[in-house]
């Protein structure tokens, strides 16, 4: 199993560690609920050094990024992030994945931990039309990044202690700096988060790892700054109705399907995989949809629960599900045949062969 630069800090710090993509990742410190609080209320911070990250360089770079993703690379400009998907050809999603344009031939794409060969794989043979080659154009660089993500209301307040030449309260959602952290030149400071706490992730190279690990946390020693584990990172972006590759969508579920038809851009000129077939899904609309939805009586959704209807037809399939630690019910993500999408929409959740009352909702669940 694969470590992280920061495998012996988790450990020492009384981390429960486990399995994930391959990796041996900190699960939790002190306690999922404990760590979502402190994330909602201060500061925590995940290592995601597992993530993918992939360069994608040359004069025809963004033809292969027009043409594999689902959103139109050619809005960025140098600094900005966007939020985008790898259409697989048959109707689904290879990934979902944000690409950082540095400049106008060199492209950062971060992509899911448990995706990096599959993704590797599906851009060198979409880059052959292109005459971008492995190792040359295309490097994947996932084995030599190291990525922590500090989010909660005071991250900004922390991570910018490291920051002396970076104004980081001019750091705009989904943009991102190369700047000095900690005294590490070149380092990336960029503000997506998975959390909606707001925050930053910082990307160093992996010999640089010790040296901002440290100096991150004697900057947040004085805000109460706590390490956080997958499992907090789970029930963070659930509240936030974000999508979790494996879960919410996969290589049988289309982004028109998933909400996110927004990233699904059918400009003209932008001959992306799987056009045709979401342009279709969206003019005729999809036969399912995922949706959010919070249990009115008391119960824990959790993935694969069955949905019905009030006479215990099958609608559905929860795909994700837990108690809000925020809002103290239970909430789920989940496909339902579009009949039964609309906001207000009463749904049964199947718990233990019961039907548990639950309401269709709009996300996001937590609202600030």
């Amino acid at each position: 199993m694969k470590t992280t630069p920061f495998t012996p800090y988790h450990i020492r710090n009384g981390a429960r560690m486990a399995g994930f993509a391959g990796y041996d990742m900190p699960i939790e410190f002190t306690g999922i609920n404990d760590e979502h609080t402190a994330v909602r209320a201060r500061a925590g911070v995940f290592d995601v050094s597992h993530m993918g990250e992939i360069w994608v360089k040359g004069p025809r770079a963004l033809d292969l990024l027009r043409y594999v993703g689902s959103n139109d690379a050619a809005s960025l400009y140098d600094g900005k992030i966007q939020y985008s998907c790898l259409p697989n050809g048959r109707g689904g999603i290879v990934d979902d994945i944000l690409v950082y344009r540095i400049d106008a031939e060199t492209y950062l794409l971060v992509v899911n931990a448990a995706n990096v060969e599959k993704d590797w794989n599906h851009l060198v043979a979409a880059g052959e039309r292109f005459g971008l080659r492995p190792g040359r154009e295309l490097y994947n660089a996932s084995e030599e990044i190291a990525q922590l993500a500090v989010q909660g209301p005071l991250a900004m307040r922390i991570v910018q202690r490291l920051c002396p030449a970076a104004d980081l309260g001019k750091l705009a959602y989904y943009t991102f700096v190369k700047t000095e952290v900690a005294g590490i030149a070149d380092a990336i400071v960029s503000a997506t988060g998975y959390t909606g706490a707001g925050g930053c992730e910082i990307y160093v190279a992996n010999e640089d790892a010790p040296r901002l690990w440290e100096a991150l946390w004697q900057a947040g020693e004085r805000d109460g700054l706590q390490n956080i584990g997958l499992g907090a990172r789970d029930t963070l972006r659930l509240e936030m109705g974000y999508c979790l590759y494996g879960n919410d969508i996969d290589d049988t579920t289309s982004p028109i399907e998933a909400g996110l038809g927004w990233i699904t851009k059918f400009i003209d000129g932008k001959d992306f995989i799987d056009r045709e077939y979401n342009a279709k899904q969206k003019a005729e609309g999809p036969k399912r949809r995922l949706v959010g939805f919070e249990l009115v009586e008391r119960g824990i959704p959790r993935h694969g629960y069955k949905l019905t209807d009030h006479n215990s037809n099958l609608i559905g399939e929860v795909t994700s599900g837990t108690m809000s630690p925020c809002l103290k019910k239970g909430i789920g993500m989940g496909y339902v045949d579009a009949a039964y999408a609309a906001p207000g929409t009463e749904i049964h959740v199947v718990i233990r062969e019961k039907p548990i009352n639950a309401v269709v909702v709009k996300l996001p669940f937590y609202k600030k």
